[in-house]
């Protein structure tokens, strides 16, 4: 999330731009599991904006030991 924190700045725009969010997780148990520490960075990172959200299990990512990949659409008005 820090990442798309970043380029969404590079544009002037925030977190109260993201308009759509999917995790993709190699484990949704391993995800269910971990909702709070989830929720605490979330708020840390995010607050309390909350994005239409997809969440959907895959049997691997790109990178071997990335357990998440995020895809997010943002709305940035000139």
């Amino acid at each position: 999330m820090k990442n798309i924190i970043a380029i969404l700045a590079e544009d002037g725009a925030g977190p109260e731009h993201l308009v759509r969010l999917t995790c993709y997780v190699t484990s949704i148990d391993a995800y269910l599991a971990s909702l709070a520490e989830i929720g605490e960075a979330w708020k840390r990172t995010i607050g309390r904006h909350y994005p239409a959200m997809a969440l959907v299990e895959v049997v691997r990512l790109v990178e071997p030991q990335a357990m998440v990949e995020i895809e997010a659409t943002a709305v940035v008005e000139e």
